[in-house]
């Protein structure tokens, strides 16, 4: 079972986002920090990183930074606050989407899971 990582401060995100994943058959876990996602992100168990832009320690696109340091694998960057030029920056740091969380998020993030479970 593919493995996916959620990172966002908001805990109802990421009970929905959890909901949703699991049941569409991945494995998940969802962290309201960074700091507390790093290690798991880093020991490489995790197949997709999704995460949010707003963190109280740092900012999402320093986040966004830090994981592509270590980390091979996609990361989708799911925001409220996504902006034209925010999500043209994000994409070339490294981002393979970003998502408004105001939109069709689930349809917009299909592409991506259909891609992981080959």
């Amino acid at each position: 079972m593919k493995k996916i990582i959620h990172v966002d401060n908001s805990e109802f995100f990421r009970k929905l986002m959890g909901a949703y994943l699991q049941k569409e058959g991945f494995e998940f876990e969802g962290f309201d920090n960074p700091q507390e996602a790093d290690m798991v992100i880093g020991s490489g168990s995790a197949d997709m990183v999704i995460m949010g832009l707003t963190f109280a320690d740092i900012g999402g696109p320093e986040f966004l930074e830090r994981i592509k340091e270590f980390y091979g694998g996609p990361v989708i960057v799911l925001s409220s606050s996504l902006d034209k030029d925010k999500k043209g920056k994000l994409l070339s740091m490294g981002a393979n989407a970003a998502i408004n969380k105001s939109g069709p998020w689930q349809q917009e993030l299909r592409p991506y899971l259909l891609t992981l479970k080959g």
